[in-house]
């Protein structure tokens, strides 16, 4: 069984790893215009700086969720998180940008492999039925780590510089990969043979298959690589030649990626896995909630900024009640959940992120600060529930046996969903030059989530996976 020191060490660990791929984004982000100034680069390989990690991670989150069921949770958060810290340092002492862009390439390389872990790890350490605030403590630090990110690179870059936010990264991956080495987590249980029948011998379990799906995972990384590229290349530079193939080159291999998963005998997504109703929409709503949200935050900054002409300061204290609501509403809904079940909290939710894109697309030039704030306030409250509420219904619903992988669908899903949002909102402000026209179809795109979200479980304990190994009859229990 698995210890409350294990349980509570395996939390930490996990809290640790999501928070720094969470802060490395933000401080990334206030610390570029003094990287390219350093450096002598172009805006491009700039940009790169970003695109070359997101491509690197969106395409191998799945491939590395299926290593960590296979070789361990622990193993690949290690390895992830202190390869993480590793590739942080080395871009602090990177000579040029061309080392700064390949060095980000194997940073996002080493989060892939870390990001399914922290959730793999609590789906092994915690019973299903206690899943709920593990994942809202969680995401309660990544919003903290939101808001302090850019108040935090903004003070390294002023008194230090642009190589100090990748420094800030090392010494805590190395505590968050010791801790994780020194948590052994119980491993599922065999499966048990069938009972014998009279005048028969006993049947022999059914191994479930252990390959790799090496093609598989290469076909899913060529398509979900393709899909972000084309989408953070397609605002800039619409549709050209080369977006065009992109996006003919993600349906092809969207299309292969089927085929191959239907045909071959060890599949990387089991069927289990994708093929679950409650799975299959806790994804979709968490790629329209993200996508909406991410794409309003853009559209919003664009008018804090150029439209109200604030400095980044005053743009990030209007911004501040998103973060504080986030921090707030995981821990509360997570208590919500437990009473009122999956379905209404996330219905509750994706109307309250609606409500807030529908808030900030009513402001203008007289806009008043409680105005724009009521409009992150309902962001954040949104935004922080469905996090959690999808989350715990992806997790939950997976065995331990393929958690790693709903964990990587999951971190695939907040990956791609915020690139899908900007691309969107670029593209409309870029046809209609009116923030309305683009924060109304966000608002679209949030209300069907929510009705994507009518699809999910309506109780807590609706149809769970099964149990963790270490804990079956305690959980089963629960359960009854």
């Amino acid at each position: 069984m698995t210890s409350l020191r294990q349980r509570r060490t395996t939390l930490a660990g996990s809290i640790t790893g999501a928070v720094i791929v969470a802060l490395d984004g933000t401080v990334l982000t206030v610390a570029q215009p003094t990287l390219q100034r350093t450096l002598h680069a172009s805006f491009a390989q700039v940009q790169w700086t970003s695109t070359g990690y997101l491509i690197a991670v969106a395409g191998l989150l799945v491939f590395a969720g299926r290593l960590g069921d296979r070789y361990g949770h622990q193993r690949l958060f290690a390895l992830g998180i202190l390869g993480f810290g590793a590739a942080s340092a080395g871009i602090g002492l990177a000579p040029g940008i061309g080392w700064v862009i390949g060095l980000r390439v194997v940073q996002g390389v080493f989060g892939a492999l870390l990001q399914p872990a922290t959730l793999g790890m609590l789906r092994a350490a915690y019973p299903p039925d206690q899943l709920g605030m593990p994942i809202a403590l969680r995401t309660s630090a990544i919003g903290l780590s939101a808001a302090a990110g850019p108040i935090v690179g903004g003070a390294l870059v002023a008194q230090l510089s642009w190589r100090a936010v990748f420094f800030l990264n090392v010494a805590p991956a190395l505590l968050a990969g010791l801790l994780a080495l020194a948590v052994r987590l119980p491993k599922p249980p065999a499966p048990a043979p069938a009972p014998s029948l009279p005048g028969r011998h006993a049947v022999p379990p059914t191994a479930p298959p252990s390959g790799l799906d090496l093609p598989g995972a290469f076909l899913l990384c060529l398509t979900l690589g393709t899909l972000v590229h084309t989408l953070v290349t397609l605002p800039e530079s619409g549709w050209t030649p080369v977006t065009a193939s992109g996006a003919l080159l993600v349906a092809a291999g969207c299309a292969a990626f089927v085929r191959h998963e239907r045909r071959t005998a060890s599949p990387l997504v089991p069927p289990g896995v994708l093929g679950s109703r409650p799975v299959g929409a806790g994804l979709a709503v968490l790629v329209s909630a993200s996508a909406a949200m991410f794409g309003a935050l853009f559209v919003g900054t664009y008018f804090l900024q150029d439209v109200l002409e604030l400095d980044p300061f005053q743009c990030g204290l209007r911004v501040l009640p998103l973060a504080a609501m986030m921090v707030l509403a995981a821990p509360a809904s997570a208590v919500v959940q437990r009473r009122y079940g999956p379905r209404r909290t996330t219905t509750t939710a994706m109307a309250l992120l609606a409500a807030g894109i529908l808030t900030l697309s009513q402001l203008d030039r007289t806009a008043t600060p409680l105005a724009i704030g009521t409009g992150f306030f309902l962001l954040g409250a949104g935004f922080g529930a469905v996090m959690v509420t999808a989350t715990s219904v992806i997790v939950r619903h997976a065995s331990v046996d393929h958690a790693g992988v709903a964990g990587g669908l999951q971190q695939t899903a907040m990956n791609v969903g915020p690139t899908l949002g900007v691309a969107l909102a670029t593209m409309l402000l870029t046809l209609t030059s009116t923030m309305g026209v683009a924060l109304l179809a966000l608002s679209v795109l949030a209300v069907a989530g929510a009705l994507v979200a009518l699809a999910l479980p309506s109780s807590h304990s609706a149809n769970p996976a099964p149990p963790a190994a270490g804990y079956p009859q305690e959980a089963a229990s629960r359960n009854a």
